[in-house]
C-alpha cells in the first residue's frame, strides 16, 4: 500500500497552525458522564478540563495506585470529584470485568474517550492473551471495551438533550508513516509478527484505531452514536518511554505541551459542531483532516469488526 499520502500530511501534523478554538468555548457539561482511558498526560488533562465544565468524569487504567493518585490530584486541582475505574486493556477478561463494573456504577455513558495507548515497546512484549502488545492494547482492547459499553451509550442517546452519545478514538499520524495497513497475521504473536519492528506495529495499531472508529460510525451513527478519530499532535508525554535516547533527542524539539494535546479530543467530545463529524478524522488543533485513504475502505472495517468479535466470543 502506498505511503504517498503521508508526505502530504506530515507538515500539517508536525507543525499545525495556531489553534483557533479554545477550551473556553466548551459548553457546560452538567449531567454528562464521561469515561477517559488513561490517567496520565493527555488523559489527565482531558479529565481536568471536563471536570471544570461540570461533567462526571471517570479515568480508567490498570495501575490502581497511580489511578487513585491521579483522581486525588484532579479533585484537589478542580474542586470536583473524579472517579477511577480499573481497566487493563492488555487483558480481555479484565476488560470485560471493567465494563461490567462500570455498568454497576452508571446507567449511561455520554462520552467515551479511547485515549490510552502504548508506543514502541520491545518486540517481545505481548498481551496476557498472546496478542502484539500495541495492537492488543491500542486497537483490540479499546474496540472490545467500546463494544461492551454500547448499551450504556445507547441509553445516553435516549436521555441526552441532543439525542447523541460520542466515542472519541485517539490515533496518531504514525498510522500514515510506519505501516498504513492491517496485516491480520501479525495481530497475534508468531513468526510473521517478529519480522516487523515496533514502529510498524505501532503504525498498524493506530491505523486500526481509525478503521474501527469508521466502522463504529457506519454501524451506529444512525442510532445517534457519533464516532470520531483523531491525531492529538506530537505531545511531550511519557508515551515514548520505550523510544531510544537518540530518537528522543531528535524529536523533542517538535513536541508540544500537554494542554494542546488534549484540545482536539475535547472539541470532539463536547462541541455541538462535532456532532456533524461522525466517521471523520481530526488533526491538531481541533481541525477536520484526512487520514490515510485506506482507513475508509469498508472491507477493512467489516473484517476488523468481525475479527474482534471472533477473538472475544469466549471471554
Amino acid at each position: 500500500m502506498s505511503n504517498a499520502p503521508a508526505a502530504a500530511g506530515v507538515w500539517t501534523n508536525l507543525f499545525p497552525p495556531k489553534a483557533k478554538w479554545s477550551i473556553n468555548e466548551i459548553p457546560d457539561q452538567t449531567g454528562k458522564v464521561v469515561l477517559v482511558t488513561g490517567y496520565g498526560g493527555i488523559g489527565k488533562e482531558t479529565a481536568r478540563v471536563l471536570l471544570t465544565k461540570n461533567a462526571k468524569v471517570y479515568v480508567a487504567g490498570r495501575n490502581e495506585q497511580a489511578g487513585n493518585e491521579a483522581v486525588a490530584s484532579l479533585t484537589k486541582e478542580t474542586g470536583k470529584k473524579a472517579y477511577f475505574l480499573k481497566l487493563d486493556l492488555a487483558n480481555l477478561k479484565a476488560i470485560k470485568a471493567s465494563a461490567e463494573d462500570f455498568a454497576t456504577k452508571e446507567s449511561k455513558l455520554d462520552v467515551l474517550i479511547n485515549n490510552a495507548g502504548v508506543m514502541f515497546p520491545p518486540i517481545d512484549k505481548i498481551t496476557s492473551d498472546g496478542y502484539d502488545l500495541q495492537f492488543g492494547t491500542n486497537t483490540l482492547g479499546h474496540a472490545y471495551f467500546t463494544m461492551l459499553l454500547l448499551p450504556l451509550l445507547r441509553t445516553a442517546v435516549k436521555s441526552s438533550s441532543d439525542g447523541h452519545a460520542r466515542v472519541v478514538n485517539v490515533s496518531s499520524m504514525g498510522h500514515m508513516l510506519f505501516f498504513p495497513n492491517l496485516d491480520f497475521d501479525t495481530f497475534k504473536d508468531g513468526p510473521k509478527r517478529l519480522t516487523m519492528d515496533p514502529q510498524k506495529l505501532y503504525g498498524q495499531s493506530k491505523f486500526g484505531n481509525i478503521v474501527f472508529s469508521n466502522e463504529l460510525a457506519r454501524r451506529f451513527g444512525s442510532e445517534g452514536i457519533i464516532s470520531i478519530s483523531l491525531h492529538p499532535g506530537n505531545i511531550k508525554t511519557d508515551l515514548g518511554r520505550y523510544s531510544g535516547s537518540i530518537q528522543a533527542l531528535l524529536t523533542n524539539w517538535m513536541l508540544y505541551p500537554i494542554p494542546l494535546g488534549a484540545l482536539t479530543q475535547l472539541y470532539a467530545a463536547t462541541m455541538p459542531e462535532a456532532l456533524k463529524l461522525n466517521g471523520k478524522y481530526m488533526l491538531p488543533w481541533a481541525r477536520v483532516g484526512n487520514p490515510h485513504p485506506a482507513t475508509a475502505e469498508p472491507e477493512f472495517g467489516t473484517k476488523l469488526w468481525d475479527w474482534v468479535e471472533e477473538q472475544v466470543k469466549d471471554v
